[in-house]
């Protein structure tokens, strides 16, 4: 399934894709591949599954930047700008 990143937060090491079904999924930096950085509007590939707490993405794969994308309004594009890019895990000890 496709889907475009919601929101991910790089220290927390979670975020949300809105599947192209509509529905949302859970990411954690568990299912995104190592030195993959994900992004406000980042197109993504993922495989649903389902958990105790609710829907979640597994296997995820970067298809597209959200600041390469121009199926995407400027307005949108934008906000994804700035966003701290620092990896989590490293310092943390995940």
């Amino acid at each position: 399934m496709e889907g475009t990143v919601k929101w991910f937060n790089t220290k927390k090491g979670y975020g949300f894709i809105a599947g192209d079904d509509g529905e949302e999924y859970f990411v954690h930096f568990t299912a995104v591949p190592r030195g993959t950085f994900l992004r406000e509007n980042d197109k993504v590939s993922f495989e649903p599954a389902e958990s105790e707490r609710g829907k979640q993405a597994k296997d995820v794969k970067l298809l597209q930047k959200g600041s390469e994308r121009t199926d995407l309004s400027n307005e949108e594009s934008n906000d994804s700008e700035g966003q701290d890019s620092e990896e989590f895990g490293e310092e943390e000890g995940y």
